[in-house]
């Protein structure tokens, strides 16, 4: 089973962490036993490790935020750092694409080839030492690195096909998790700007009023490439019912994180650990999203197993991100049928850029 995964954090975790991204988990692990603070030590996602689960595609994301608080290889006291952090990022992917190591997809001929040439390889036997190159589509997490709307055509051109104008608390552009916080008057002009040039609105991490506000200012393409359902984890950065049904409503897609805090009702540190989630509950937030929905076509996989956190705060049955390869099964067991597991796992990822850039072109 191919897998597309909505939202890797890739170019911050080799320019923040400086993480050598070629050598698989295990051996970066053991490179930062020394490190302390979480997610240190204890990584569970590497390039080799992505190949063995063919994981095929992903949303590379690039990351940078200038929101005023500023909390280490995150936040930065200027938009122009912030700005060069995410070039960077963009620069790392183009090198790992220069050694042949991935492919950085920007329109459907390209995603279409790319599809075809992993699927090929499998029915061939999978030769281990011809593996394809992995396809990055680049996104944006927080828009704070745009330093004006105005320059949205340039982060477009660099590759940049979608992006979420809110992160963690009080944005340039718009009040994110853990606020309750509207567009800023510069956030208006960025969503109009991007409705105009045809870049993807991702809602994550959107505060509720700048979450209905963002889909009435904004025409086309959405989706939420890692975030969970608020039925089941009672907290606001979560969606809510009414929000999951109006990203159906627009053909939306949402991608399942992983954090388990986002797993477990009333999470609480120290008092919960992995051992409290499995894939199971995972599995529990697709089947939530389909089940509301009446059909598979808007649930997805959007890990985020790299956004700041490994093993420590991952479901106790994934040792790295290899192990999607066993929500097939588990979807399997629940009587999902082949086709819905396949939608699930990378089609309705493909349906929606295919449609995105198709719009835009």
């Amino acid at each position: 089973m191919l897998i597309f995964d909505g939202h890797l954090n890739l170019g911050w975790n080799a320019m923040q962490w400086e993480r050598d991204l070629r050598l698989p988990a295990f051996t970066i692990r053991a490179q930062e036993a020394h490190v302390s603070g979480q997610g240190r030590g204890v990584g569970t996602v590497a390039l080799p490790d992505m190949r063995r689960g063919r994981v095929a595609l992903c949303f590379a994301t690039t990351m940078g935020r200038n929101t005023g608080v500023v909390t280490p290889n995150v936040d930065y006291r200027s938009a122009a750092q912030a700005h060069a952090t995410a070039r960077g990022h963009i620069e790392y992917y183009r090198a790992l694409e220069a050694e042949g190591l991935v492919r950085i997809l920007t329109d459907v001929s390209a995603l279409d080839a790319h599809v075809a040439e992993w699927q090929s390889w499998e029915m061939a036997g999978a030769d281990a030492m011809h593996t394809p190159p992995l396809g990055f589509i680049l996104t944006m997490e927080s828009a704070d690195p745009v330093l004006h709307p105005s320059h949205l055509p340039a982060w477009q051109v660099a590759g940049i096909t979608a992006i979420g104008p809110a992160h963690f608390g009080s944005g340039r552009y718009a009040g994110g998790t853990g606020t309750e916080e509207p567009l800023t008057p510069l956030g208006v002009e960025l969503v109009k700007e991007m409705d105009r040039i045809g870049i993807v609105l991702d809602c994550t991490h959107l505060a509720d009023p700048a979450f209905w506000q963002a889909l009435d200012l904004y025409g086309g393409p959405v989706w939420a490439s890692h975030n969970n359902c608020r039925a089941l984890v009672s907290h606001q950065r979560q969606f809510s019912d009414e929000q999951l049904k109006a990203l159906f409503a627009r053909g939306g897609v949402i991608g399942a994180a992983f954090d388990i805090w986002m797993l477990v009702p009333g999470y609480q540190i120290g008092k919960h650990t992995p051992k409290d989630a499995g894939l199971s509950n995972v599995v529990d937030n697709l089947d939530h999203v389909c089940q509301l929905a009446g059909n598979a076509q808007h649930a997805a996989i959007g890990s985020d197993l790299d956004g700041g956190f490994g093993r420590d705060y991952s479901p106790h049955d994934l040792d790295t991100i290899a192990d999607l390869q066993r929500i097939p099964e588990l979807l399997a067991q629940r009587n999902y049928s082949e086709a819905d597991i396949a939608a699930i796992m990378h089609g309705n990822w493909l349906r929606i850029v295919r449609g995105a850039w198709s719009t835009a072109s």
